[in-house]
């Protein structure tokens, strides 16, 4: 298998709130990469991919945070006060939420990041918190700037409160497949391995899977999806650790190539 896996550590230590749970650290002489303490020397790193229509600039903000420049145009993905400075990056033409959950919905991000002109394309619960934002709900189809954006499950299956409701309720929250010029880019938002991944195999060039317990998915349940998606380029997100040796060899002979990035900025 191909990975590129961008690793720099630090041992510098912090501790993080995902989907309000704290995130563990490795030692440093576990085969885990703590993704929360690597260390960049820029802000934020930016990977460039070529589409039929243009570059197109990819960001992993962190933790579930992504951003995207294309066209002109800037698309913030459930932006989070959190995991970086906002004001710091371009401001959104157009801001898109996964769902309700505090740190996928941050009206602190959203107020450092909006335009007097910023397009909202939200799920139902965002847009009834918010009072905003156009509403699409798993199943639909919308183009916004000449970008196709197809909405997708993403919803728990065995995760779930003790109450027994699952974490992401089938049906509440979404997971967004971009359509940019030749190229596909799914984000699949919280989820775990669902049957719908299935229908992407081949689909996508690159995707954005989760992986963290006991909101998204397990080591196993991420390899699955990824074979599942089967993306040229994945990275892993809304994590606090990731085992690039046993990722690794569970992924060998796909050509998915990796790229892990800081959960923090």
């Amino acid at each position: 298998m191909k990975r590129s896996l961008v690793l720099s550590l630090t041992i510098a230590l912090f501790s993080f709130v995902a989907c309000g749970k704290k995130a563990s650290t490795a030692n440093a002489g576990d085969k885990a990469t703590d993704t929360l303490s690597m260390e960049q020397a820029e802000y934020i790193k930016a990977d460039s991919y070529e589409t039929s229509k243009g570059p197109l600039k990819v960001t992993l903000v962190g933790h579930g945070s992504v951003m995207f420049e294309f066209a002109g145009k800037v698309i913030q993905v459930d932006p989070y006060s959190q995991v970086a400075d906002y004001s710091r990056l371009p401001k959104a033409d157009l801001i898109i939420l996964t769902h309700e959950h505090g740190d996928h919905l941050d009206t602190a991000a959203i107020n450092a990041v909006k335009k007097a002109d910023t397009h909202y394309i939200v799920s139902k619960v965002c847009n009834e918190i918010l009072g905003y934002g156009n509403v699409v709900n798993n199943g639909d189809k919308t183009e916004w700037s000449g970008i196709a954006i197809d909405v997708v499950p993403a919803y728990n299956i065995v995760n779930k409160k003790p109450d027994g409701e699952a974490y992401h309720p089938k049906g509440r929250g979404n997971g967004y497949i971009f359509t940019f010029g030749d190229k596909k880019v799914y984000v699949a938002g919280d989820t775990e391995n669902i049957p719908e991944m299935d229908k992407l195999k081949g689909v996508i060039d690159i995707a954005f899977i989760p992986k963290n317990l006991p909101y998204t998915m397990t080591d196993d349940m991420f390899v699955d999806a990824a074979k599942k998606v089967m993306p040229k380029v994945l990275y892993p997100y809304h994590m606090s650790e990731f085992d690039q040796e046993k990722i690794g060899k569970a992924l060998d002979g796909t050509d998915i190539k990796i790229e892990v990035r800081p959960m923090k900025n």
